[in-house]
């Protein structure tokens, strides 16, 4: 199972651009290393995540095994309402993982 580190400011200002930040420790397995034996290492990757800002998706990603192990995604919202940033991921073996982070607008 995958664990995350998301970064946003705990306050903001509304209309206020923030930036969030995540990464997500995992080992992202491409499918193409093989173990000592011989035996292919089957492939494990973070295929979809998807971030809620209120309820509504502010992003998605959708990753395969180009990625690196333990991405690192930034991106930027505009501050609404005070509400919860919910970062929710799925990979190939069907682990699942959530992180969230309140942010309080004035």
């Amino acid at each position: 199972m995958a664990i995350a580190r998301l970064q946003v400011p705990a306050t903001a200002r509304a209309g206020e651009a923030v930036e969030v930040r995540l990464l997500v420790q995992h080992p992202m397995e491409t499918g193409f290393r093989r173990e000592a034996d011989g035996r292919a290492v089957p492939m494990n990757v973070v295929n979809r995540l998807s971030v809620t800002y209120g309820g509504e998706e502010v992003f998605r990603a959708e990753m395969g095994s180009g990625i690196a192990a333990n991405p690192y995604l930034a991106f930027w919202i505009v501050a609404k309402s005070s509400g919860e940033v919910v970062v929710e991921w799925v990979d190939d073996k069907g682990d699942k993982g959530r992180v969230a982070q309140p942010i309080a607008v004035s």
